[in-house]
């Protein structure tokens, strides 16, 4: 039987939905893969594999797509490791980088500047190079994940993105889901489902594993990020991804 080929971010806010899955027996099923965001969107798109953890920006860009598991990156409120930083506050802002690793932060950011902050900027895209030396004076930058947790050591002014969305919108945000480009066996969904799971009922243990110095991951894993896809989530999924087609 061909193995399944499964994507997942290796980031700190994966590392509980990681941890299930390599614990897991469904870890023979599957061939796993670790890289960031946007390197797994696009090799879904790619069809180098079958499922991926990816942000849901890149949603619209697979011919077919299919939101897998009752997880999810999320958040309901703030959420820590995806915010702009600066070391102006939020009206002199002039220029913002955009992280090169996320689509759906720098959509994020670009809809909550414009609508939520009513803010005009000009918006610079960030190559492969840590350019968080560069967010200085009236340039601010859009920065996610683990470096984001360690930028929040630096910036004065923090901005957070699921905060701020929450405020704009009422809903909670969704940043990663499990989504498969194809039909996968129901078998395969409800033992992945369970390995899912798994992870979160080991928080500690996962926390063990993956020292932080810069944060305190069991608070970030049970205060800031929200793992269940509810039904709340996929609303506001639903609307970001209908701003994202307008925008």
């Amino acid at each position: 039987m061909n193995k399944i080929r499964v994507a997942a971010v290796s980031y700190n806010n994966t590392k509980p939905l990681l941890y299930g899955i390599k614990h897991h027996p469904i870890l023979k099923q599957i061939d796993l893969i670790e890289d960031y965001p946007s390197k797994i969107a696009q090799m879904l798109i790619e069809d180098q594999v079958d499922i991926g953890l990816i942000p849901v920006a890149a949603i619209p860009m697979l011919k077919q797509s299919f939101l897998v598991t009752d997880y999810c990156i999320g958040s309901i409120g703030a959420v820590a490791s995806v915010c702009i930083f600066s070391e102006q506050p939020m009206e002199k802002i002039e220029n913002v980088y955009l992280d090169y690793q996320s689509r759906t932060s720098v959509n994020l950011a670009r809809i909550l500047l414009r609508e939520y902050w009513k803010k005009e900027v000009m918006f610079i895209d960030a190559t492969g190079e840590d350019y968080r030396g560069k967010i200085n004076g009236s340039t601010a930058g859009v920065v996610i994940g683990d470096r984001a947790l360690e930028q929040r050591l630096i910036s004065p002014y923090i901005y957070d993105l699921g905060e701020a969305w929450m405020q704009y919108t009422g809903l909670p945000f969704v940043f990663a889901g499990w989504i498969a480009n194809k039909p996968l066996p129901e078998d395969f969904i409800n033992q992945f489902n369970e390995a899912n799971a798994l992870g979160l009922q080991h928080l500690d243990d996962v926390v063990a594993e993956n020292p932080c110095p810069v944060f305190d991951l069991k608070k970030y894993y049970t205060e800031y990020i929200s793992y269940k896809l509810t039904e709340e989530k996929r609303k506001g999924l639903r609307l970001f991804l209908e701003k994202l087609r307008k925008d």
